[in-house]
């Protein structure tokens, strides 16, 4: 007779709260999956008490281990200084879960948003509380930039506050290979070209590009080509085009395409030429960064990369990264940022007050402290971060004056996650550029119609 193992996960609703001493009791019930290695998963309820004298605010979002602990720990000051409970329901399938809820009339509180894609949905069919109608937006601007508020806003009114971010526009690199070769960190695209011919002329390979990722091949590259239209085009010609105010032909955004394929279809600055650009997975293609000789000295990555390096590398020493450098100097270095965005369903002063306290910094100085955490709020000192890596991009985020979401993530999954993709395999795979966009203008014709 085999043995059957069930793993217990209780992802499915973590209720956060703090146990005041003597205070009413108030029951949550807490759904847990089970997975069993034969049968169908099931579901077993178990209750969890949550002392909150002034009743539980309900946050449906996606994070789940360390990422549920270091919230945990964050509101935990609020709760004590305010006697209101916070329980958290996390979900990996928040579109669908957060849909249904909305739709039956028992949204959570508040949902924390893994894009703001969702909240202009939201927003657009009534169902989120304008944070503007009893938040200052000044400050908000102030302590966020105009960019972030931009984000987070629809129709003229404020509906969401971006809460733990990141940035994609970081180009990463071996100091020690710079040092031995005498390498220096370029602040311009000519001196980021230069340095790339420089770098042929002694016998290296400048880049480490790697597109394949299954299905989804193709989606390194358009944060390449996202990040030039920021640097050539300027944050409202990317909006429209995010948009498809312009179409996918329009000169600004073929010369965005252009830049990147300056780089990735030079067959003498990409490691393995562009069969190895193709063919070679993103998660594995910054690794000849750390070979010796190195097999390559730059990769543009975003900052989750780091999780891809070889084990028992030092940041700092071994690897670094720097901005992706100005095109035009009239837009600076912007970033290119993905993040997670809180919205608000229920209006009631409870849950005012929770909104506030998490667009403040006490919050986030306190996940920023524990690490995996960057914020966009420029009150959190920058010392509050454990390593200089994470507080530098921390500083990319906060000083820079203009900041999108990736454009990809918003525009609608037949081009963001369709053409978009399978045009950028076909570009650096040889084909006409003027074919490749008038095949995703196309698409986005039918798309942006439903």
């Amino acid at each position: 007779m085999s043995r059957r193992i069930v793993w217990l996960s209780l992802t499915a609703l973590v209720v956060v709260g703090l146990l005041l001493a003597g205070c009413a009791p108030k029951t949550v019930t807490v759904t847990v999956p089970v997975k069993e290695t034969v049968e169908v998963p099931v579901q077993v309820t178990v209750p969890v008490t949550v002392h909150a004298p002034k009743g539980t605010i309900t946050v449906l979002g996606v994070w789940g281990g360390d990422e549920r602990v270091a919230f945990q720990d964050a509101v935990a000051p609020f709760s004590q200084q305010t006697g209101i409970g916070v329980a958290f329901e996390g979900t990996r399938d928040l579109a669908a879960v957060l849909t249904t809820r909305v739709e039956a009339g028992n949204p959570p509180d508040i949902a924390i948003l893994p894009n703001p894609g969702q909240l202009y949905e939201l927003a657009a069919a009534g169902h989120l509380v304008p944070l503007d109608s009893f938040m200052d937006v000044n400050q908000i601007v102030a302590d966020y930039g105009q960019s972030w508020v931009d984000l987070g806003s629809y129709e003229g009114h404020l509906y969401g506050i971006f809460y733990k971010v990141a940035i994609k526009s970081l180009v990463w690199y071996n100091p020690k290979a710079f040092q031995e070769k005498g390498y220096q960190v370029p602040t311009t695209w000519d001196e980021l070209v230069a340095l790339s011919d420089r770098i042929v002329a002694d016998g290296g390979t400048p880049w480490c590009i790697g597109l394949e990722s299954g299905a989804a091949s193709g989606w390194p590259g358009t944060d390449w080509i996202e990040d030039i239209m920021l640097r050539t085009a300027g944050p409202e010609v990317y909006d429209k085009w995010v948009n498809h105010e312009i179409p996918w032909t329009d000169p600004a955004v073929k010369r965005a395409w252009e830049l990147f394929g300056q780089i990735a279809r030079n067959e003498k600055y990409v490691w393995g030429g562009t069969t190895g650009v193709l063919s070679t997975n993103f998660g594995d293609s910054p690794r000849p960064l750390f070979d010796t000789p190195p097999g390559c000295y730059m990769h543009r990555q975003a900052s989750f990369i780091t999780g891809f390096f070889p084990q028992g590398l030092k940041a700092g020493e071994d690897y670094n990264f720097f901005p992706l450098p100005a095109i035009d100097p009239q837009w600076g270095v912007p970033a290119l940022i993905a993040g997670d965005v809180i919205v608000m369903f229920n209006d009631t002063p409870e849950v005012r007050q929770f909104v506030q306290y998490l667009a403040g910094p006490e919050p986030q100085q306190i996940w920023a402290s524990k690490g995996g955490f960057i914020s966009a709020n420029k009150k959190v000192s920058l010392d509050a971060y454990p390593d200089d890596l994470t507080r530098n991009m921390a500083k990319a985020i906060v000083e820079a004056k203009v900041a999108r979401f990736d454009g990809s993530d918003l525009m609608p999954a037949a081009v963001g996650a369709g053409s978009f993709w399978t045009g950028v395999m076909d570009y650096v795979g040889g084909k006409d550029l003027d074919a490749v966009l008038q095949a995703i203008e196309g698409s986005a014709q039918d798309a942006y119609k439903k």
